[in-house]
């Protein structure tokens, strides 16, 4: 008995995790970019505090700790993106190695590829995948640097 009655089953099955998986990464970036942003507007918020009598140790304190609960939470979010950036690379590459093994669902009835070389290679998806995984390192990036400057501005 086998699980996939033609090479067309499999691929639309290959097809239909790959979108799955794809939908899931981008909530969840979706979902961590949408926390970053506020995170910015209440660091600027911080920077911005002007009232005599707390504001001074207000914005020493504030914005770096926010500037570390930002780099923090972004190293948090790396394990689930990487994870689902896996996930999507191995359906890709079972989707590759499908293209390759049934040549009869690659090429349609004109001789025409069905599908483009992007798709059928990795350096399309991994080109597709880089904004994904490099996100949460670039705004950690972004927030160390952010905190050191915020400290150096309140301490000269």
């Amino acid at each position: 008995m086998t699980l996939f009655g033609s090479p067309k089953d499999r691929l639309e099955f290959y097809r239909r995790e790959i979108h799955h998986e794809i939908n899931n990464l981008s909530g969840r970036t979706n979902t961590y970019l949408t926390g970053q942003s506020f995170l910015v507007i209440a660091f600027a918020s911080c920077m911005a505090n002007l009232n005599p009598d707390w504001g001074p140790i207000f914005t020493l304190v504030m914005p770096v700790l926010l500037a570390m609960f930002g780099a923090f939470s972004s190293l948090s979010a790396w394990p689930g993106i990487k994870a689902s950036c896996d996930i999507v690379e191995h359906w890709q590459h079972k989707q590759i190695q499908l293209f390759k093994c049934e040549p009869a669902i690659g090429p349609a009835y004109d001789d025409a590829p069905l599908f483009s070389s992007w798709e059928s290679t990795y350096d399309g998806q991994d080109k597709a995948l880089k904004f994904y995984k490099r996100s949460p390192w670039l705004l950690a990036g972004f927030w160390v640097i952010l905190g050191g400057v915020a400290l150096v501005i309140q301490l000269l």
